[in-house]
C-alpha cells in the first residue's frame, strides 16, 4: 500500500512540472542554447540599409520564447502560434489597404488620362472639320474669283468694242429727180432691213443722202431725202431715233467701182446697218443683200 502511494505521488510530481513551466516560461533563453539560435552579426552594408518597409513600419522580428516545454515538445502550441501570427495578419491587412489605395489612385489617374485623351481627340476632330470647311470655302472662293475674273475680262473686251462698229449690210434707195417720196420698192427694201432688227442690240443705222446739183440746194435736197427714210423706219418699224444717224451729203463725190471719186447723177440715200460686240451674237436672219438697190 505504501509503495502504491509513493508511485502516485511521483507520477503527480512529474505531471506538475510541465504545467508550471507553461505558466511561467523563462524570458531569457537558457545558457546552454545553441549558438546557432543567436542573431547573426550584421555587416556594414546591412546596417546602412533602411529598416522601414513599404507600410512605413519596422520589419517584423521573429521572437522565439519556447520555454522549457517548447524544447521538450517539438510541436508548436496554439497560443504561441497566434502570438507570432497576429503581427503578420496586421501587416497583411495594412498591405491590402495600401494596395487598394494604390489601385484606386491608379484607376483615378487612368480615368483622368482617358478623359483627357478623349477630349484631345474630340478637339482634334473638330479642328480637322474646321480645316476641311476652310479648305472648301477657299476652293469656292477661288472658283468665284476665277469666274469673276472671266466675266471681268469679257466685260472689258465688250466695252473695248462698244465703239467699234462694223458694216453688216447696206441698202441704196434711189429717188427720181424732183421727188422726195418713197416708192414701193424702196419701202420693201427698208421693211426687209428693219425686220432683222427686232429685239436686236448694239446696232446703229447710218443714213446718208446724196443729191445732184451744187451748193446749199443740193445739201438741203439730200437731207430731205434722208429724213424721209428715217421717218419711215421710225413710224412703221419703231426703230429708236437714237440709233439712227442722218446726214445730208449734197453732191459730195463718192468712190466708184473703179476706185475713182465721182459725183452722183441722181438723188439717192444709202442706209448702212452697223453692229458692235453687243450685236455679234445675233446675226440677221433675213438681212438685205449688201449693195441692194431700190429705185423709185
Amino acid at each position: 500500500m505504501k509503495k502504491s502511494m509513493l508511485l502516485l505521488l511521483s507520477l503527480a510530481a512529474v505531471l506538475a512540472i510541465p504545467a508550471v513551466a507553461q505558466q511561467n516560461p523563462p524570458t531569457n533563453p537558457p545558457s546552454d542554447q545553441p549558438a546557432a539560435q543567436t542573431a547573426p552579426a550584421q555587416t556594414p552594408d546591412q546596417q546602412a540599409q533602411p529598416s522601414a518597409t513599404a507600410t512605413g513600419q519596422e520589419p517584423l522580428k521573429y521572437e522565439r520564447h519556447e520555454g522549457f516545454w517548447g524544447k521538450l515538445n517539438p510541436f508548436a502550441r496554439k497560443k504561441y502560434v497566434n502570438r507570432q501570427l497576429d503581427p503578420v495578419r496586421g501587416r497583411v491587412n495594412e498591405l491590402d489597404e495600401l494596395t487598394a489605395k494604390n489601385s484606386k489612385m491608379i484607376s483615378d489617374v487612368d480615368s483622368r488620362a482617358t478623359e483627357g485623351i478623349r477630349g484631345a481627340m474630340g478637339k482634334a476632330n473638330e479642328a480637322d472639320q474646321h480645316a476641311v470647311e476652310a479648305g472648301n470655302r477657299a476652293t469656292q472662293a477661288e472658283q468665284t474669283a476665277q469666274s469673276a475674273n472671266t466675266r471681268i475680262t469679257g466685260v472689258e473686251q465688250t466695252v473695248s468694242k462698244l465703239d467699234q462698229y462694223q458694216t453688216v449690210t447696206q441698202a441704196e434707195i434711189r429717188f427720181r429727180p424732183g421727188q422726195a417720196s418713197l416708192s414701193k420698192n424702196a419701202k420693201e427694201a427698208l421693211d426687209q432691213m428693219a425686220a432683222t432688227l427686232k429685239n436686236q442690240k448694239g446696232y446703229i443705222l447710218e443714213v446718208q443722202g446724196f443729191s445732184p446739183g451744187s451748193g446749199s440746194a443740193a445739201i438741203s435736197n439730200s437731207r430731205d431725202m434722208a429724213q424721209m427714210v428715217v421717218r419711215y423706219l421710225v413710224l412703221n418699224h419703231e426703230i429708236p431715233v437714237y440709233r439712227i444717224y442722218t446726214v445730208g451729203m449734197g453732191n459730195a463725190p463718192v468712190p466708184a467701182e473703179d476706185g475713182k471719186l465721182r459725183h452722183t447723177r441722181g438723188g439717192r440715200v444709202e442706209v448702212s446697218l452697223l453692229k458692235n460686240s453687243l450685236g455679234e451674237g445675233s446675226s440677221p436672219s433675213a438681212a438685205a443683200t449688201p449693195g441692194a438697190m431700190a429705185s423709185k
